[in-house]
């Protein structure tokens, strides 16, 4: 949703007992020097009635971890397992954070407050279990624009500067603590699902399959319930890969461990939008091989998915599973069509795959950037002055005469500026250093109110079917 939620009844839950004492350690938070309040989303806040919060009281919960009243009596942080870049991994969970809250939204919606950077755990192995400022400033950034461009994506709720100096070996040091909470729906994730298959723990996998359907799919269990959670993650994160594409995004790490269940995208580390159609761009500096570039997230996910499809198989036969799991590339075909057409604001018709694979190819032999692209023909019909009279973009100039523009396409102001709203590295460290050099926290200010805006214009992103 891009549009201001409707104000909520604050209501707590605490539906992972269900769960408990399987799934997660009880925990306590670190005990910060400072806890100096830098960010909270308001917007999300009043989603989740916790926007009349005074900001004593916002740091109290989110900064210091006083339980929420009716939530979770204590923190837990997530057991969990992962292949991460295809190698197994039975030795990670919750290493800097854990699950503070549950609570319902205003559509009733169970969603879990859960945290970054919050202290040491069970799980944090060599870790300080701390999170950089810079880190919860990035992830801000993230989040936002990728909620304006209709991306299914964790919120940041909250930072708060802990006033520790952390070392780190791949930013300068020391830098500045932080404590990030999220709202999310849900942390369990794939992961989940492969340390129960890893134990051989059966019953486990059943109640993570029931919880999930239940609480989060909203779905009373069918015949073959395994099979209906695959083929509902299959939908959900099938169209979780086409929306990092049209949104131009890579997430850089699509460890199996980071795939959560309901396939909203979350835990923002090494992320980049690029600004090109480069099928090769990167975001983390360790993906050497390219694992998770731009163009074989769709891939990554996918296999992801592969990975609960074979922790399920210690619940129900092969066959149904394999069924599900087969979905995928059609569901992403679809995904594709569908959203980049609501991001051009042209109504899906005629050939849309080759509409779009025109276009695809007119951005990459052009180099034209992305969001320059979707500005410039919003609704269809390219801006008066924009220049794409090269032979490359022919094939996409007719096939887009056989699209309309959807009512209102370009009503918003935002849609006469000059240029688009972007978020590139260069304006992603920018920001940062305002903040570092000057503790000028302005130019994020303005940036989220800008990223908000384009929101407003693109309007509600379309559903998954």
């Amino acid at each position: 949703m891009n549009q201001t939620p409707q104000a909520a009844k604050y209501r707590p839950a605490t539906e992972i007992d269900a769960l408990m004492p399987d799934i997660a350690d009880p925990v306590a938070a670190a005990d910060f020097p400072q806890a100096i309040l830098r960010y909270r989303n308001n917007r999300a806040a009043a989603s989740v009635g916790l926007e009349g919060l005074s900001d004593e009281q916002w740091i109290a919960h989110f900064g210091r971890f006083t339980p929420l009243e009716g939530s979770l009596p204590q923190p837990l942080a997530l057991r969990y397992h992962g292949h991460q870049f295809r190698h197994y991994n039975p030795d990670i969970g919750d290493g800097r954070g854990f699950l503070f809250a549950q609570l319902r939204d205003n559509a009733g919606r169970l969603l879990d407050l859960g945290t970054k950077g919050s202290g040491q755990t069970p799980y944090s192995r060599f870790g300080d279990g701390r999170l950089t400022l810079k880190g919860g400033v990035r992830e801000i950034l993230a989040t936002e624009m990728l909620e304006a461009l209709g991306v299914n994506t964790s919120k940041t709720f909250s930072i708060i500067e802990t006033g520790e100096a952390l070392e780190r070996n791949d930013e300068p040091s020391p830098t500045r603590g932080a404590a990030m909470v999220r709202l999310s729906h849900s942390h369990i994730r794939i992961g989940s699902f492969q340390r129960a298959a890893f134990h051989d723990d059966k019953a486990l996998l059943e109640r993570l399959t029931d919880y999930t359907l239940t609480r989060l799919y909203g779905e009373a269990p069918g015949d073959n319930p395994p099979a209906q959670l695959l083929g509902r993650v299959v939908e959900r994160t099938a169209d979780l890969a086409a929306s990092y594409m049209v949104a131009g995004f890579v997430h850089g790490v699509l460890n199996s461990d980071n795939i959560n269940v309901t396939g909203e995208s979350f835990d923002y580390g090494p992320w980049r939008f690029t600004p090109f159609w480069d099928a090769g761009f990167t975001a983390a500096y360790f993906d050497h091989a390219g694992l998770y570039a731009f163009g074989r997230q769709a891939e990554a996910i996918h296999w992801d998915v592969a990975q609960l499809a074979v922790s399920l198989r210690a619940l129900v036969e092969a066959p149904p599973l394999i069924e599900q799991l087969e979905r995928f590339p059609a569901l992403y075909g679809e995904a594709m069509q569908r959203r980049f057409c609501w991001r051009l604001g042209v109504v899906p018709g005629g050939d849309t795959g080759a509409m779009i694979e025109a276009a695809v190819r007119g951005l990459v032999t052009t180099g034209t950037g992305i969001d320059r692209f979707f500005h410039d023909w919003r609704g269809g019909a390219v801006r008066d002055g924009a220049a794409y009279g090269d032979a490359a973009w022919a094939p996409f100039r007719e096939a887009i005469t056989n699209f309309a523009a959807v009512a209102g396409a370009k009503d918003h102001a935002y849609w006469a500026d000059a240029a688009p709203c972007s978020m590139h590295i260069e304006e992603v460290e920018a920001i940062w250093s305002a903040i570092d050099t000057a503790d000028d926290w302005g130019p994020l200010h303005a940036k989220v109110a800008a990223i908000r805006r384009m929101g407003a214009a693109h309007g509600d992103a379309p559903k998954t079917p």
